[in-house]
């Protein structure tokens, strides 16, 4: 089975609550990473089958637009069937918190 990776990046940490609870309600998917990167933007990171990551993170950036307030998604992007270096480099392989969570 495809596996992607989905990344919704957003403006404020209310944003991105929502779309990571918006992203593993709205798809068979896998979160395995929230992250700070810089001046207040967060990302979260969802794993599962390709189908799946394409309906999650496409919830996640309604809900994300739809959060009252200041925050909004500034970019995401999905990898289908990411090539296992960049599993193996980048922070986006399953980790012990999210194992006992992966579908």
């Amino acid at each position: 089975m495809p596996i992607a990776i989905g990344v919704i990046e957003t403006q404020g940490f209310p944003t991105a609550l929502a779309a990571a609870d918006a992203m593993v309600k709205g798809g068979r998917v896998t979160l395995v990473t929230y992250n700070v990167a810089d001046s207040g933007r967060q990302y979260v990171t969802v794993r599962g089958p390709v189908s799946e990551v394409n309906r999650a993170v496409a919830a996640g950036i309604e809900a994300a637009n739809k959060c009252p307030g200041v925050g909004e998604v500034t970019t995401h992007y999905i990898v289908p069937n990411p090539p296992e270096n960049i599993e193996t480099v980048l922070p986006l392989n399953f980790t012990e918190a999210s194992e006992s969570f992966r579908v």
